[in-house]
């Protein structure tokens, strides 16, 4: 079922995203800590972090530790580190590739992200980073961005650019990375097919990537989390302390709409998660703390 060397890929893999989850957690307690009046009082945010064990108890499946955050910039943030393993059901593993050579055994692990900022102006964003195997091993995962606002939902407005920029250059480090197919792709993925509309202004999306060459895959697959890790707190700082009206703030509600009907219709990785016994909090944890349907 796996190769010599399995094991301690799946460590380093681990290791990666639960180091990755401290590091984004400080940088946007960071983001807390320099906000202030008039737009910001009170105290900064800190992230609650929760260990978790996946099952009942009667067997080791693995877990996670899920971290969250209400502050005064964030109004919702979730970065969340899993490590899960067992059996998947029977329907669900004839969808996964490899599972009917092992017996329907997995091993999964990653880190997942989604940020709600208060401030209108500021994009709400999305990142997971993943490695997953069966009998096959592969990465997945990328980052969208979500502006709420009319006049920053396009491509070409500069937050935007900035997101895919940096998405690009995880790209350019590795040359089995296509940037314009993972943008593709992301832009095929994150659509609302019942509104025939985007979610956002996109990003890269990749799933089942396994190019032959595990180190090189797994340094793409970290070098997407760096450049996250950079862009999107650059952004938040950028837009954080413009003031909003009650137009912008409603506008910014229904908009956060349309993230929650995608998360619950379409999203893989809620069904994943669902599907294979994970943190019901941590999984559903991507729901904005407030939303409108007008």
């Amino acid at each position: 079922m796996t190769l010599p060397d399995t094991e301690t890929r799946k460590s380093r893999a681990r290791d990666w995203f639960r180091a990755l989850q401290e590091d984004i957690c400080a940088r946007f307690e960071a983001i807390e800590d320099a906000a202030g009046p008039p737009l910001y009082r009170g105290t900064p945010g800190r992230f609650e972090l929760t260990e978790w064990t996946r099952g009942d108890g009667s067997e080791d499946l693995g877990g996670g530790r899920m971290g969250l955050m209400r502050g005064k910039v964030f109004e919702k943030v979730g970065v969340h580190f899993s490590e899960v393993y067992g059996t998947f059901s029977e329907a669900f593993a004839a969808q996964i590739p490899g599972a009917d050579k092992s017996d329907g055994r997995f091993w999964a692990s990653g880190i997942s992200l989604i940020a709600h900022p208060r401030n209108p102006h500021v994009p709400a964003a999305h990142m997971n980073t993943r490695m997953l195997v069966t009998s096959e091993s592969w990465f997945g995962g990328g980052g969208d961005l979500n502006p709420l606002l009319a006049y920053q939902r396009d491509q070409a407005f500069e937050d935007s650019v900035e997101f895919h920029a940096a998405m690009k250059a995880a790209c350019d480090t590795h040359p089995g990375a296509d940037y314009a197919h993972m943008k593709d792709y992301c832009d095929t993925y994150f659509h609302l097919a019942h509104r025939d509309e985007p979610r956002g202004t996109g990003g890269i999306f990749y799933d089942r990537f396994n190019t032959g060459d595990w180190e090189a895959d797994f340094a793409f697959t970290q070098e997407v989390g760096r450049q996250f890790a950079h862009a999107y707190p650059a952004i938040v700082r950028r837009r954080f302390d413009k003031a909003w009206s009650e137009a912008d703030r409603e506008e910014q509600l229904v908009q956060r709409g349309r993230y929650v009907e995608f998360n619950l219709l379409y999203d893989r990785g809620t069904t994943f998660g669902l599907k294979t016994g994970g943190n019901v909090t941590s999984i559903l944890s991507s729901m904005p703390p407030v939303v409108k349907w007008p």
